[in-house]
């Protein structure tokens, strides 16, 4: 199984629209991921309830497993995606 570490750039962890638009993109990918703390257990990525009861702080560690076909890719995407400070970027235009 694919693992990836990461630490989590967004100044308010995985919490309210971080989570969100990583839950968003973890169920987009349609591969199985779970993310874990160095403290914690893996849980499912793909819940919000469980992303956020998971309490993961700006610069917390954490692995991140994929299964399946394009498991690694989905690895890349996630990991690329909390290197970034979620909650500062601009919010998507809406139609």
């Amino acid at each position: 199984m694919p693992t990836r570490k990461v630490a989590v750039a967004s100044r308010v962890g995985l919490h309210a629209r971080p989570a969100v638009l990583f839950v968003q993109k973890v169920q987009q990918l349609g591969v199985p991921v779970t993310i874990a703390t160095a403290e914690g257990s893996p849980v499912p990525a793909d819940s919000i309830l469980m992303v956020m009861a998971a309490g993961i702080h700006h610069g917390d560690v954490v692995t991140l497993a994929a299964e399946g076909d394009g498991a690694d890719s989905a690895l890349d995407s996630l990991v690329a995606l909390l290197n970034r400070d979620l909650d500062a970027e601009p919010e998507p235009a809406r139609d």
